[in-house]
């Protein structure tokens, strides 16, 4: 499970930002074709965040749908897995969006 090594990361970022201070609240934006399970985020958080900074804080995760652009027709084609057609039958797609593994934000406790 690759997601608990990314947990630890993002545990160790958030904690190096907040400098000491208590995380609140963390906001993650995880693309659907990341290839990344939000789900064992979750389930990692709590666990990896024990003791930390960040313990007992609410985890947000923002699913970033696929997308991408038609190289033949210049379409925007949603895309549901990694591969996928655009509706003038191209398969040369250019991913835009839906890989992202992202901090978006962080709380901070108010003293």
């Amino acid at each position: 499970m690759h997601e608990m090594g990314i947990t630890q990361s993002i545990v160790a970022i958030v904690s190096e930002q907040a400098a000491g201070r208590k995380v609140t609240r963390v906001t993650l934006e995880i693309g659907k074709l990341s290839a990344v399970m939000p789900e064992a985020i979750r389930f990692c958080f709590d666990v990896v965040a024990r003791g930390s900074a960040l313990d007992g804080a609410h985890l947000d995760i923002l699913e970033i749908p696929g997308r991408a652009h038609c190289l033949d027709c210049g379409g925007e084609v949603a895309l549901t897995e990694i591969v996928g057609r655009c509706a003038c039958g191209s398969r040369r797609l250019k991913r835009f969006a839906g890989e992202e593994l992202n901090i978006k934000s962080m709380e901070l406790e108010t003293v």
